[in-house]
């Protein structure tokens, strides 16, 4: 995402400084669970049908899905060299305003609960810190700025918060 998403963005132009911050994050992440996947960490043979790891990759899966869906909506809110705000419709927008966020969070999550390892965990939970009070943000933002919006829609857990 930190790669690709930045040259999809309609709108504002992306800041080069902070697709920089993301991309050595994402290096420096990627190199940590690297290094424990193949250093650290040792699974039985049987890994592959262990309930941790099928249920961890579904959910891996499903967050995955929820987010490249909820990009492709948020893409498609303004026509090129648009910059206005727009209220984002379809998918689990119809129950939460950081749905985006929200795939995030469960695909790693997800990631997580398959290799079942402290990194990934901490990762995971350094998502949830870092983008939940994010999809807060904007959940107040949207409420405030647009009276339409709908007041059902929760933050970031759907009928949740």
């Amino acid at each position: 995402r930190t790669f690709i998403y930045p040259f999809f963005t309609r709108g504002r132009p992306f800041p080069l400084q902070l697709l920089f911050f993301g991309m050595l994050f994402c290096i420096y992440n990627g190199f940590l669970q690297g290094y424990y996947l193949i250093y650290c960490a040792e699974y039985p043979n049987d890994w592959c049908t262990d309930i941790r790891f099928t249920s961890g990759l579904f959910l891996f899966l499903l967050g995955m899905g929820i987010n490249i869906h909820s990009d492709l909506l948020l893409r498609q809110l303004r026509k090129p060299g648009e910059v206005t705000y727009k209220i984002p419709q379809g998918g689990l927008f119809t129950y939460v305003s950081g749905a985006n966020y929200f795939g995030e969070i469960v695909e790693w999550f997800g990631f997580a609960i398959a290799t079942w390892s402290l990194p990934a965990f901490a990762f995971a939970f350094f998502t949830l810190c870092c983008i939940g009070p994010r999809a807060y943000h904007h959940h107040r933002y949207y409420l405030k700025t647009f009276t339409d919006y709908p007041k059902s829609r929760k933050a970031l857990i759907p009928f949740v918060f």
